[in-house]
């Protein structure tokens, strides 16, 4: 009986000494932790929103005398960097504070007209008040968006667009479906609107 009442302390000490490391490990990894996420600016910097990864407005210098993007040059302009972030690419956008970028597409479009009687081509260029990211989404998703703008050329009447309304119209569309593309793979638009480079009906 004596043996076992002297064994029994020595178990109870090993028991507190395991419950203290186990406790002070717990209390460095808690601690650690903290500090990890404090130095790391919180929960709140490892959320990010989406509009943290679209593309942003580029705000008009002062003075107004920003280079145009080359659209004949041999040298492209480097790619504008946006300050101004939005919640969604249905912000309307002030174009007196925001600067334009042009950004022309290379080959023209030819496709037959909807009646039969001869068929349009069209050169196109787009503008858009965001940065070099949008420029970027745009050339990456060149094959989809040739697709959509010839599937609503070819859809067009030839008595339509001998009008001034009509080739506002066909405009309006393009930016749409250009947009719409955009939305689908990239998750934003920002096309502001298509400017014709030529236009031929035939």
């Amino acid at each position: 009986m004596t043996k076992d009442k002297a064994e029994s302390p020595k178990k109870g000490g090993k028991m507190k000494k395991l419950l203290l490391l186990t406790l002070g490990s717990a209390v460095l990894i808690g601690a650690g932790a903290g500090a990890g996420i404090y130095m790391g600016g919180g929960f709140a910097a490892e959320a990010s929103k989406p509009e943290d990864h679209y593309p942003k407005l580029v705000l008009r210098s002062e003075r107004g005398d920003a280079e145009p993007a080359s659209e004949g040059g041999k040298e492209e302009a480097p790619p504008k960097i946006g300050t101004v972030s939005v919640p969604n690419d249905r912000f309307k956008v002030d174009p007196r504070k925001y600067e334009i970028t042009y950004i022309p597409v290379d080959q023209a479009f030819t496709t037959n007209l909807a009646d039969g009687s001869g068929f349009l081509q069209v050169g196109i260029s787009l503008a858009t008040f965001y940065d070099g990211k949008l420029v970027a989404n745009v050339r990456r998703q060149m094959v989809p968006i040739r697709s959509a703008v010839l599937m609503v050329l070819a859809e067009q009447d030839p008595a339509l667009l001998s009008t001034s309304q009509g080739k506002q119209q066909l405009q309006r569309r393009l930016t749409g479906a250009i947009n719409g593309v955009l939305r689908e793979k990239e998750g934003f638009g920002g096309i502001d609107n298509v400017y014709f480079t030529s236009l031929v009906i035939q």
